[in-house]
């Protein structure tokens, strides 16, 4: 089976959000931001981006096999 683009962007997206979580869990634990918090939002970012990056890819790559069936 291989993993199509909208596959990976999903779990891209939920790695963001669980990185996220994290980071808000590890600021509610120390009341500041520290390396490891800065870390995981950064780490949230990159998926996010990649994983919109991804999705994008994915209606794009069917847009196209649509034309080109016509």
């Amino acid at each position: 089976m291989t993993r199509t683009p909208l596959f990976s962007g999903i779990i891209y997206i939920f790695l963001g959000v669980l990185f996220t979580y994290f980071a808000i869990q590890d600021i509610q634990r120390n009341d500041e931001w520290g390396f490891f918090t800065y870390l995981l939002v950064i780490l949230a970012t990159f998926d996010f981006g990649s994983g919109i990056r991804m999705i994008l890819f994915h209606f794009k790559v069917k847009a196209i096999q649509k034309e080109k069936d016509k």
